[in-house]
């Protein structure tokens, strides 16, 4: 089993930033990748950003440039910095642990953007 935590989110203005952390537990050496994703209202939960067990990191076309995903071995958590926020970037961001045969999630933070 392996429990994902994430925190960081919040309320911030148009051009601002947030760091999002996804504090990782359990079985951690199973994990092949992590992944950020977010659902805003109505819409589907979208893929963002991931990192794999090699440091390989990809993202959305729609983040590219603005957001880095990071990780933290010794402190077991995964971060999103998160640059030059929109409000179409406001959305629940949802951390997700894939490990193969299991897949774990999170139970999101809120971010909210305002112009």
């Amino acid at each position: 089993q392996v429990q994902l935590v994430e925190s960081g989110g919040g309320m911030v203005q148009a051009g601002g930033s947030l760091r999002l952390s996804c504090a990782v537990s359990g079985s951690i050496s199973s994990i092949i990748v992590y992944n950020w994703y977010r659902q805003a209202p109505g819409e589907q939960r979208d893929y963002v950003s991931s990192i794999t067990f090699h440091g390989v990191t990809n993202y959305a076309d729609s983040v590219e440039g603005r957001f880095t995903i990071s990780r933290d071995n010794a402190k077991n958590t995964v971060y999103l910095q998160m640059n030059s926020l929109t409000p179409n970037d406001t959305a629940v961001y949802y951390c997700n642990a894939d490990a193969g045969e299991n897949d774990y999630w999170g139970r999101g933070t809120q971010v909210t953007v305002s112009s």
